[in-house]
């Protein structure tokens, strides 16, 4: 059951501070937390609070600024892809450069050759 509260008022700290967006409010909400963490019997909570503390400045502009690593997740996927396609290419230069088609996204590429002729 502590787990979870802490949990739970670690995204609290989280939503409040994508809602006031103030820095200084970050900073002492999400310090009232990890001083929460680290005085818990939870060998995970203190672990995590000592990585929020070490990078604390970091954590508090990320959660004033909204970010997140969905773009990273979403170009591993691409990559992932990407690596599947290229299983029967012959080197590394291969799969580099299908990645690298693949997560260009370009527009202007030409039509592929192996595509049905269109009937005139």
């Amino acid at each position: 059951a502590r787990a979870w509260r802490l949990k739970m008022a670690l995204r609290e700290v989280y939503a409040r501070a994508t809602a006031h967006n103030s820095i200084e409010q970050a900073a002492s909400d999400l310090g009232a937390w990890l001083s929460w963490a680290r005085r818990c019997r939870l060998e995970p909570f203190k672990k995590l609070a000592a990585t929020l503390k070490e990078r604390f400045d970091a954590v508090v502009r990320g959660m004033v600024d909204h970010r997140s690593n969905a773009f990273v997740e979403a170009m591993n996927g691409l990559l992932q892809q990407a690596k599947r396609a290229a299983r029967g290419f012959r080197t590394s230069q291969n799969f580099i450069a299908i990645a690298y088609l693949r997560m260009s996204k370009l527009k202007h590429l030409p039509a592929s050759p192996f595509a049905p002729a269109m009937p005139q």
